[in-house]
């Protein structure tokens, strides 16, 4: 399994604090950027020496919310090809729909219990490990 670069765009410290836990805990040697909104993130992404293997994306956040951080990646002729998972408490059909209409690669629900967190992260991060990644 390979080693992803991982930018976590989150702006809550503690859901910030349980990936890395969860990683951690699986024992494995993921490396998370993090961005706490979506402003960081572009910031981030605009240096594109170092662009993440996959993104994971609140979208409940200040400023650029969630789906208005995707539009901008899915117009951008790099940035667009790197998958992003949804990864939220939002069940809300409106978000769901919107996202794949813009196009994600994943939309997950965060379970509340810590062990299901765990369990649904293993495997997200297990999928991608595998998956041909193009390299922008």
């Amino acid at each position: 399994m390979k080693t992803l670069n991982i930018l976590l765009i989150e702006d809550d410290m503690i859901e910030v604090m349980k990936l890395n836990r969860t990683i951690s805990s699986l024992k494995l040697n993921h490396k998370i950027i993090e961005a706490n909104n979506g402003e960081d993130a572009l910031k981030i992404l605009e240096q594109k020496d170092t662009l993440p293997d996959i993104i994971l994306l609140d979208l409940n956040m200040p400023k650029i919310n969630g789906i208005e951080f995707l539009s901008i990646l899915k117009n951008d002729d790099t940035l667009k090809y790197i998958p992003t998972i949804i990864l939220t408490t939002s069940n809300n059909q409106k978000d769901l729909l919107e996202c794949y209409k813009i196009g994600v690669a994943g939309y997950v629900l965060k379970p509340l219990k810590y062990e299901h967190y765990v369990a649904k992260l293993e495997k997200l991060l297990a999928y991608w490990s595998i998956n041909e990644l193009i390299k922008v």
